[in-house]
């Protein structure tokens, strides 16, 4: 027998069969987080196709920690209004 979704979780979705779909909510999170791997991924690119570093490791690393901790406090602010 199958649990009610109050007590499975509040992010639980209910799978009504093939065919049907369920409406999700927008997560600016995801986007941030898409958009900044994506960045990355573009610096490496860019520096493995030039021969040459686009940054050295003192500009990535604080880079990659200062986009990570961006994401992070997307997330946080989209939780706390999301539960309001």
């Amino acid at each position: 027998m199958a649990e009610p979704m109050e007590s499975r979780g509040r992010d639980a979705v209910e799978h009504a069969g093939p065919g049907t779909r369920t409406r999700r909510r927008f997560d600016p999170g995801s986007v941030v987080t898409g958009l900044f791997f994506l960045a990355v991924a573009a610096a490496f690119l860019v520096s493995g196709l030039a021969g040459q570093l686009v940054g050295g490791p003192e500009v990535l690393v604080p880079a990659v920690l200062l986009g990570m901790a961006a994401v992070m406090v997307v997330r946080v602010v989209t939780r706390s209004r999301r539960h309001r």
